[in-house]
């Protein structure tokens, strides 16, 4: 049985099948709506079969259900499968649960069935076997960075489609930064008309001599994100936005320049970022830039339906604070010791404002510092360290450490691979890789609601380059956030390489552009083009 990710308990019956016809009926019960829609257009697309329906009695059928006993043993995103002689039942704890054992229904059915035509000859048999399955982690995360290189919707929603068929249930969409402005705000129009945009790109690292001189931009409309996020929705995927602040925020500042420390730097010449690292401009920490950006979270709320709201908090220099009359009033009105303690009570105020509004924050792992406010979340990023914190501290922790989990981070040390970033990141390590640290008690890892995948994209020009970064290496993340995997060194790499082996096959048919075992293709290399390998094991902090 090659599924990825590898399910919970399994029995099989040799080699039986049942094989789908232009009779099997597809009966869906109460609350199984979603997953009867998306198994009728993608199973019916891929094998050419119409899959009416009809009554759950007799043979040949498919029927979906929900049951409270399958909520109660395996939880709402739990699924028990069972493929017998006369057809299949698929029972999910909650809508969540049977459409992921939609997922794993569409594996068994082999390569051929991802495909968006049937193909002559194509497969139609199920192996008979039995699955209960269920995730270890409420949070399965995959960062999307559209700011860097904006990813036009319609490849948003393919990545939604990846993301499903891998059990992924959290897209947090990086919206914004000092290279661009992604999410139209109605009522601060200059935010993509002018932030959405920048003039020219840095081609590869920084310190790469190369420019790609043409403009790079585009942004998401209101109906646009609608769309995104009923989409997710369909597929029980919840769709966290990213509004940066206070760093990383020059393609707003160049949109509005009041919201810069203005006593410091004339903002009026500055423009959306055209290279990568870390901008020294950053937000003005004063009532107008308070209002501004309560008024775009107003409309961003409107938009996501989430829970969280992610609002970065990292990486924010404070040399022009540190210069600001204005800043430093704001320090000793407040009665804070320095400018850390500033970027705590900025972070602090929209903590509280989106609390006060049934809703809750998180951010990178920098929130910390200064303390945090009670209901937020942390996305440990600098390591393990941030999140140790966090949940001691009590505060709920998304693991997304950088040495396991960046998948900018190259694949392997050849001179082949494209524009080098970062250490060394195998298949395999991220296959081993653990998201809750052992240091924690049994009370301390609760607070650990799952892991996240991040896909930083200043590197990563067009789908292709996202597709080559994120897979095949999305396909062990998966299995490390759903599975009940063994301590790391514990764990059968060799046999998920075996069922990569079927998985490439799938890929192949969705279209994924990913890494192969053996290097990248010649059209994949990047010959030239300046990266930032860094050598040696990464820290394990």
């Amino acid at each position: 049985m090659d599924v990825i990710p590898g399910p919970g308990h399994v029995t099989t019956y040799g080699a039986r099948f049942f094989e789908l016809g232009r009779e099997t009926r597809l009966a869906a019960g109460d609350g199984t709506q979603r997953t009867e829609r998306w198994l009728r257009a993608t199973l019916g697309a891929a094998t050419g079969l119409p899959l009416h329906p009809g009554p759950g009695e007799g043979d040949d059928v498919i029927r979906l259900s929900v049951h409270p006993a399958v909520t109660k043993d395996l939880g709402e995103e739990g699924y028990r499968l069972a493929v017998t002689p006369t057809g299949v039942l698929l029972v999910g704890g909650g809508p969540p649960g049977l459409f992921w054992g939609a997922q794993t229904l569409r594996q068994l059915l082999g390569p051929d069935v991802f495909r968006r035509a049937p193909l002559p000859g194509g497969n139609r048999r199920l192996p008979l076997i039995r699955v209960q399955d269920s995730p270890r982690f409420r949070w399965r995360g995959l960062m999307l960075d559209v700011a860097r290189h904006f990813m036009p919707k319609d490849g948003v929603l393919r990545y939604l489609d990846l993301m499903a068929a891998h059990k992924l249930n959290v897209l947090h969409l990086h919206l914004t930064d000092d290279q661009g402005w992604r999410v139209e705000i109605k009522r601060h129009p200059r935010l993509t008309e002018v932030g959405s945009w920048r003039a020219r790109t840095k081609f590869g690292h920084r310190a790469s001599p190369l420019w790609v001189e043409k403009p790079h931009g585009g942004h998401y409309t209101h109906d646009d994100i609608r769309e995104i996020v009923a989409y997710a929705a369909e597929r029980h995927i919840t769709v966290v936005p990213e509004i940066d602040v206070p760093g990383h925020s020059q393609a707003a500042i160049a949109a509005y320049p009041e919201l810069g420390n203005t006593d410091v730097i004339d903002t009026t010449v500055l423009s959306v970022w055209d290279t990568w690292g870390i901008s020294p401009n950053v937000l003005a920490p004063t009532d107008n830039t308070l209002r501004f950006y309560e008024g775009v979270l107003e409309e961003v709320l409107a938009l996501f339906p989430s829970e969280f709201v992610h609002i970065g908090g990292d990486e924010c220099p404070k040399e022009q604070w540190k210069r600001s009359p204005a800043a430093q009033a704001r320090i000793r009105e407040l009665g804070l010791a320095d400018e850390d303690e500033l970027q705590s009570w900025f972070v602090g105020h929209f903590a509280k404002w989106l609390s006060a509004r049934g809703r809750r924050l998180i951010g990178w792992d920098e929130i910390l510092e200064g303390g945090l406010a009670e209901g937020a979340a942390v996305s440990s990023w600098r390591g393990y360290g941030g999140g140790i914190a966090a949940a001691r501290a009590g505060h709920d922790v998304v693991m997304c450490p950088e040495q396991y989990v960046y998948l900018d981070h190259r694949q392997d040390a050849g001179a082949d691979e494209p524009v080098p970033i970062g250490f060394v990141r195998t298949l395999e390590d991220v296959y081993r890789f653990e998201p809750v640290p052992e240091q924690l008690t049994g009370e301390e890892a609760r607070r650990v609601l799952g892991t996240q995948a991040n896909v930083w994209t200043e590197v990563m020009e067009d789908a292709a380059r996202v597709d080559y970064q994120a897979f095949p290496r999305l396909a062990a993340f998966a299995e490390v956030a759903w599975s009940a995997l063994p301590a790391p060194a514990e764990r059968d790499f060799a046999g998920f390489e075996r069922r990569m082996a079927a998985h490439y096959r799938r890929l192949d048919a969705l279209g994924v552009a990913y890494r192969p075992p053996a290097g990248p293709r010649p059209w994949q290399r990047r010959p030239g083009v300046l990266g930032r390998p860094i050598e040696g094991p990464p820290p394990n902090r």
